[in-house]
């Protein structure tokens, strides 16, 4: 069958195939996580922000192929969770862009949206690397617009789009040495192939399987992983407004007249962890509130109330310890009380309730729960700005993957925030030290990102599959020491990997070592590695701190 012409009712049903399918293969992309940490969240990234993105537009399906992109770019950019999620967010939110205004697509438009997806997405990403999703997606389209030229039919551009994009995928370990060393192709660009095999299913009516069919290999990556389940850091007892409410409103003529700044201030009256997004047709809003009914019935003065939901976070937080993160999303730690509006605020990304409390203890306004495995995503951050209540914010991510998703919430806040671009707690933590709030904001944020540049960082972690890789044979289960994101110690003891590890963070001009111990760490192997530092490094003044964090069993921070 050919297809010369693509409206927006069709293409939902390719969002829609395309999300499933990378859910069912969400195991798999995070199995291609280059580094064998337990933190190959890739899948699990693309998948919760594809997933709402594909919910947006069930809500907002129609025949304007403009419009359903547009509710796609929306659930997209509000889903985003991690480099990948926002990567994939940014190449639809180009696409919606080019075509914004347009009822249908040719073969020719199509392929130019997705260009133009591609040139919206490198703009996003500050160094982009070649071997990813992007070099994927750039390859794909490139392909596109050339098959274009000649080719009217957007089921042989879709076919040739998705050839270009498995052998592009194929050429990443060519483009990243450090893919070719572990033997895997990117995880992004993966994840980005199976949105495109869900495109072409539903161009030429095939159906997908439910399950993805792996290979032995594949499969024994898949069996590897295995995510910690991380407490909630808050009381039950301390959630003041207990209900999760979250409805749209569809406007009509004839009720009271629509003004966004207007009906968010007031409905900042009724809760917290506020969030509105209106576009002309409707208005999405998120709210913590008590009387969920009065929510309702404030937003029925400006039209029809539709896809309505209201949950019981008490009961919900009772049930939500030792359950996988995937499926509760991440939690603000902090009360809930309504604060006074203040000058400055810091929100901070952290795992770990002890890292969450230091934090808290030098300042932090607003902690996230977040980190390896664990992603926010961009409207997690957007409420924690609203929930600190301050004119001028500053994001501390403390994790690589976390800052793509800080920087587009600052983008789209009302508020004037800035993110330092923090990639480890030790980093965040000194980056607070240095905070003036008699200076501006921007020169806050030069002399903090100062402050985390000085700092040295070591992690002490296992690793999930075996594998060899800068030169080290690492076995499943043996521990891992880690400095500034680059493996250079393995051992089968936890203390003497961490003793070796610190060797070679330590020098002459090393002052202070602070060490942060995880909730798998016990006693006698803290006191043994104590004692190694005592003996060995005699001038160095040591602070300890119990993080309480999954995952790592010790944090280093050597300035």
């Amino acid at each position: 069958m050919s297809i010369t012409s693509l409206d927006g009712n069709r293409f939902a049903e390719m969002i829609i195939l395309g999300a499933n399918h990378l859910s069912a293969n969400a195991k798999m992309v995070d199995a291609l996580n280059v580094f064998p940490v337990p933190d190959g969240d890739t899948g699990t990234n693309m998948n919760l922000s594809m997933s709402s993105g594909s919910k947006e537009v069930q809500n907002n399906r129609q025949d304007h192929i403009g419009k359903v992109a547009a509710a796609l770019s929306k659930g997209l950019l509000m889903g985003a969770r991690g480099n990948s999620g926002v990567i994939l967010s940014q190449l639809f939110r180009g696409f919606a862009k080019d075509i914004e205004s347009k009822p249908f697509l040719s073969a020719s438009e199509f392929a130019h949206a997705l260009e133009a997806g591609v040139t919206t997405a490198y703009k996003a990403v500050m160094k982009p690397v070649e071997g990813t999703i992007l070099t994927v997606a750039k390859d794909a389209a490139k392909k596109a617009v050339d098959t274009a030229k000649f080719e009217s039919d957007i089921v042989v551009i879709m076919e040739k789009t998705l050839q270009e994009a498995k052998a592009s995928l194929e050429r990443t370990p060519d483009l990243l040495p450090v893919l070719k060393e572990v033997g895997v192709v990117d995880s992004g660009g993966q994840g980005l192939v199976c949105v495109y095999e869900g495109f072409l299913a539903v161009l030429k009516g095939e159906k997908l399987p439910d399950t993805p069919a792996l290979s032995p290999s594949m499969e024994e990556l898949v069996s590897a992983q295995h995510h910690q389940s991380v407490q909630s850091f808050m009381n039950t007892e301390d959630i003041e407004y207990g209900y999760c409410t979250e409805f749209m409103v569809k406007f009509e003529k004839d009720k009271k007249e629509f003004s966004e700044n207007d009906f968010r201030n007031d409905l900042s009256e009724y809760g917290d962890s506020l969030l509105v997004i209106s576009d002309d047709d409707v208005v999405k809003v998120h709210i913590h509130a008590e009387h969920p009914g009065e929510v309702l019935s404030y937003g029925q003065q400006y039209g029809s109330l539709i896809n309505m939901k209201i949950e019981n976070m008490r009961e919900q937080h009772s049930s939500i310890v030792g359950q996988d993160h995937n499926q509760h999303g991440h939690s603000v730690n902090t009360h809930t009380a309504s604060k006074e509006s203040q000058e400055y605020a810091i929100i901070a990304v952290s795992m770990g309730s002890g890292i969450a409390d230091l934090f808290k203890s030098i300042g932090v306004a607003e902690v996230i729960e977040g980190g390896q495995t664990m992603n926010p995503s961009t409207e997690d951050i957007m409420r924690a700005i609203k929930s600190a209540n301050a004119k001028k914010v500053i994001i501390l991510p403390n994790n690589k993957n976390i800052i793509m998703a800080a920087e587009q919430a600052a983008e789209i806040a009302e508020e004037e925030v800035i993110v330092v671009p923090t990639k480890t707690v030790p980093q965040g933590l000194a980056a607070v030290l240095a905070y003036n709030p008699t200076q501006s904001l921007e020169k806050n944020g030069q002399g903090m990102t100062e402050a985390m540049s000085a700092i040295k960082t070591g992690q002490v972690t296992f690793a999930v599959r075996d594998t060899n890789i800068d030169g080290l044979k690492i076995s499943k289960d043996d521990y891992m020491g880690i400095s500034e994101g680059k493996i250079v110690e393995t051992n089968k003891d936890v203390v003497k990997t961490a003793y070796n590890l610190l060797t070679k963070m330590i020098d002459e001009d090393s002052e202070i070592l602070t060490v942060i111990y995880g909730e798998d760490t016990n006693q006698n192997e803290l006191d043994e590695l104590l004692d190694l530092i005592n003996d060995n490094f005699e001038d160095i003044e040591v602070e300890v701190h119990n993080g309480k964090q999954p995952l790592y069993n010790f944090i280093f921070s050597v300035e």
